[in-house]
């Protein structure tokens, strides 16, 4: 049986990557602040500390934890934040690992899509493709840099560049299907990668199991979609109405500060290396909107 260390457990990627572990036969544990279950196991990134309880017998460690990066505007202190959040969280494993002499048999990490950059481009961008240099790809090269030292220790790394995770509960999806009416973003030809929640769990899971899914992969589903049809799809699942001009730039701009060109750019991402390993449940956009919104 294989025994999986979560950071990050609790979020909406981790409780239902919990669900499909544990479907899978793998015994989970979770790092967190406030342990409460007997898999809880206390950490402390602020003081360097984890309960090394946590690393007995564990074959995998799956790197989750990151505060939201859509979640507040980036004043310097969220900047650190969201950097701290991944790399330091990283680092902070790889050293109780060494220092355990945990003989891990793979580390999987999220990375972001953010490596690229905020960027709306005709290019669509494969795992071989150079990052940008705006403040969200380098936080995103140095979370893969520290989820890569763990090859020092000859310990096989996964790392899944995500897109925007489509989910029941939180998420983008919740925020872009507003209560009353819909309305895209600045003129909406920015394009939004993204993936079911399910296929992101599952893809997850397959990095546990299968011993040859290691590197670097987009975790994004095979079909593309800008702002514009994406609000559009949502529009003609939920029957809510569309406003036909977006919310201007401008305003977004001075709603959000830097962080809206987080929200007004985006590139297509490619999903053809990752589709070698994973058949998509949830391919299309329509059927994923059909399986998060038709049943609520």
């Amino acid at each position: 049986m294989y025994k999986v260390l979560i950071t990050g457990g609790n979020g909406v990627i981790g409780k239902e990557l919990q669900k499909t572990l544990k479907e899978h036969n793998c015994e989970v544990r979770i790092l967190t602040r406030t342990p409460e279950k007997d898999n809880e196991f206390y950490w402390n990134i602020e003081n360097d500390y984890i309960d090394i309880k946590a690393f007995e017998k564990i074959t995998h460690i799956v790197h989750l934890a990151g505060a939201g990066i859509a979640d507040k505007r980036w004043s310097q202190q969220r900047k650190n934040e969201i950097s701290k959040s991944r790399v330091h969280t990283a680092n902070l494993l790889y050293k109780y690992t060494k220092k355990t002499r945990t003989k891990l048999k793979g580390f999987i990490s999220a990375g972001g899509i953010g490596y690229y950059g905020s960027i709306t481009t005709n290019k669509i961008y494969t795992e071989n493709d150079q990052p940008f240099s705006d403040f969200i790809s380098k936080v995103c090269i140095e979370w893969e840099e520290s989820a890569q030292q763990f090859k020092k220790l000859n310990v096989p790394v996964t790392i899944f560049r995500t897109g925007v995770v489509l989910s029941k509960k939180g998420g983008a999806l919740s925020k872009m299907n507003t209560p009353i009416f819909l309305t895209p973003l600045g003129i909406g030809n920015q394009y939004i990668p993204w993936i079911h929640l399910n296929d992101l769990c599952l893809l997850f899971t397959k990095a546990i199991l299968e011993n040859g899914l290691t590197g670097v992969y987009n975790a994004v589903a095979p079909e593309h979609h800008t702002n514009n049809s994406f609000t559009k799809a949502i529009s003609k699942i939920t029957n809510k109405p569309l406003l036909p001009i977006g919310i201007p730039k401008i305003f977004l701009k001075l709603m959000l500060g830097e962080l809206s060109t987080l929200v007004l750019n985006g590139s297509r991402i490619s999903s053809k290396k990752t589709e070698k390993h994973h058949t998509f449940i949830f391919p299309t956009l329509q059927e994923a909107l059909n399986n998060l919104l038709k049943s609520n």
